[in-house]
């Protein structure tokens, strides 16, 4: 079984802008796109989504708990999650800013 959580750090490119994250999530068949923004040092305690997560970091620090394991972060990383995937989130000291695709399990 794959890991609920997929990440791929600074992978070398430069931040799209959000319309381009936007047309290529709904190209991939992704329901909706929005920002999300974090006040600092926000934490949100252990819970899961109906939906799947692809997400792109833009702004701060995020250090996201699955299964034990915990993931730092940073503007540039993008991460996925599965649908009923139970995680935890803590935020930075500047909070955080990302931009999140999200799939409704069908």
């Amino acid at each position: 079984m794959a890991h609920p959580l997929r990440q791929a750090q600074n992978v070398g490119m430069e931040i799209p802008s959000f319309d381009d994250f936007q047309t290529q999530a709904l190209r991939q068949g992704f329901d909706a796109v929005l920002t999300r923004e974090w006040a600092p040092h926000a934490l949100v305690d252990p819970h899961t989504h109906p939906f799947a997560v692809q997400a792109l970091m833009v702004r701060g620090e995020l250090w996201l708990t699955v299964n034990g394991v915990t993931q730092h972060l940073r503007a540039g990383d993008r991460f996925s999650l599965e649908p009923e995937v139970l995680h935890a989130e803590r935020y930075g000291s500047e909070g955080a800013t990302f931009w999140v695709a999200r799939r409704i399990a069908s």
